[in-house]
């Protein structure tokens, strides 16, 4: 019997299927995302019933005596880019790298490809974006060019896989996933089947090959990867590159990683000779080394596991209108109130008839409690025109009674201050840490923090 066509719409973007169009898919929630795909199924024969077998293109081994020395992390020769990856890149990895347009996603791989040909070895760059001009014109702009650097405009899959065969790089990267078309899929670049048939061919051809593949993926717009959630599940590591426009700061990721932990961030600065990693973030969120003005104060962030050093500023004056404001810039915008009103409460501070502006120093957002203690202080700074002692940092949660809440990390925050040259720390009470060239001085309640200052 000759196989039959079976219709099934398919979600772009969370990858829901369902038998007939629903204007609104049921997983995501997001309109008008079903597409029409087309299945070919053979009636006469069902992979549930078969019972044929094949033979394996290699033998299967015991566990001991796998090799485990191929799959060790090679360098890539971008100490942040190492530092999320876990250890470098590991061959056969796929690493999908998402990022908004403009945020430095192309500029960064194009860096790591030259890095990689600059110890010697072949990469790679396949862009289906933009002309091979364009790519060059950026790659002299920003100091990669290489001779063994690689680079080829295309769009078609069995294409970049010929170039593969070519060259035969040891580093391939694809810009981007989205752009990719694969011939006997239908669909349009970008659409659930032909990104899902893309990342699924280069997926095979990285671990066939041992050669570890680059990707970039686009968002949607509310920040998440584009195209049906097996992509993700498709490849090894998920990179989230993100930053503010108005910022040259980068951050980088990762969403997923099967070779190291999550919880790792790179930091870079977009310049105008292309992207330039920052391995000492702090300075990049201080506006002043050693005295501290009035209304300002600073603390110690954690962005994951990393430590970094952060000035939180305050202005209060009198209010124009009858209301007064709350203006908060790179902070929770619910909680700062909420510190303001404690200061209050519990301290006598007359906040509630002054405009408040709260914000951080270099783009930087926090969203973690630790700062608290900093909004606190640096808003009572800002009301009695007094500076905080010099070289002093401030971290604590407050909680609604005025007490002042131990924080996660705070061995690993203080050792950060004292690396930088501060030298008196003001932290809740409870735990005792002792860190050389560092005075630590503990408070129970947002009153007793207060009192330290005088």
């Amino acid at each position: 019997m000759a196989k039959k066509a079976r219709v099934i719409h398919t979600c772009t973007e969370c990858g829901y299927s369902s038998p007939k169009w629903l204007g609104r898919c049921p997983e995501c929630g997001s309109w008008g995302t079903l597409q029409e795909e087309h299945l070919l199924n053979d009636v006469t024969s069902s992979p549930l019933t078969s019972t044929s077998a094949l033979t394996p293109t290699t033998a299967a081994k015991p566990i001991t005596s796998i090799d485990a020395a191929a799959t060790h992390a090679v360098t890539s020769g971008i100490g942040e880019l190492d530092r999320v990856l876990g250890s470098g890149v590991v061959p056969g990895s796929v690493v999908l790298m998402a990022g908004e347009p403009g945020v430095g996603k192309s500029t960064l791989l194009l860096e790591v490809a030259s890095r990689w040909a600059q110890q010697g070895k072949k990469a790679l760059y396949v862009t289906a974006e933009e002309s091979a001009g364009q790519v060059r014109a950026r790659a002299e702009r920003t100091g990669a060019l290489r001779d063994t650097l690689y680079l080829a405009a295309e769009s078609h899959l069995d294409t970049v896989f010929g170039h593969v065969k070519a060259v035969n790089p040891t580093l391939l990267i694809v810009d981007s996933v989205q752009t990719m078309h694969a011939s006997g899929v239908e669909g349009v670049p970008g659409g659930v089947a032909q990104s899902r048939a893309v990342t699924a061919a280069l997926t095979t051809l990285a671990k066939t090959s041992n050669l570890p593949v680059l990707l970039v993926g686009h968002v949607t717009k509310d920040g998440n990867v584009a195209g049906p959630r097996v992509l993700e599940h498709l490849v090894d590591v998920v990179l989230n590159f993100e930053g503010d426009r108005q910022s040259s700061l980068r951050m980088l990721r990762g969403l997923k990683n099967r070779f190291g932990a999550t919880d790792e961030v790179g930091c870079f600065e977009q310049t105008a000779d292309g992207i330039r990693e920052v391995p000492d973030p702090s300075g990049l969120f201080l506006s002043h080394r050693g005295r501290t003005p009035d209304g300002s104060a600073v603390t110690v962030a954690m962005d994951g596991v990393r430590p970094m050093l952060a000035e939180v500023q305050a202005l209060t004056v009198d209010p124009v209108n009858k209301s007064p404001r709350r203006v908060v810039t790179g902070l929770d915008g619910n909680r700062v109130p909420m510190v303001l009103a404690v200061l209050q409460a519990r301290c006598g501070e007359r906040t509630n008839d002054k405009d408040a502006y709260v914000a951080t120093v270099g783009g930087v957002r926090i969203t973690e409690t630790a700062t608290d203690l900093a909004v606190a202080l640096a808003t009572w700074s800002s009301l009695h025109e007094k500076p905080l002692p010099e070289k002093t940092v401030v971290i604590g949660e407050v909680g609604l009674a005025g007490e002042l809440r131990r924080v996660p990390n705070l061995g690993r925050r203080l050792m950060e201050a004292a690396r930088l040259g501060y030298e008196r720390a003001i932290v809740p009470a409870g735990e005792k840490i002792t860190v050389d060239g560092m005075r630590v001085q503990q408070a129970s309640t947002l009153a007793e923090a207060i009192g330290l200052l005088a």
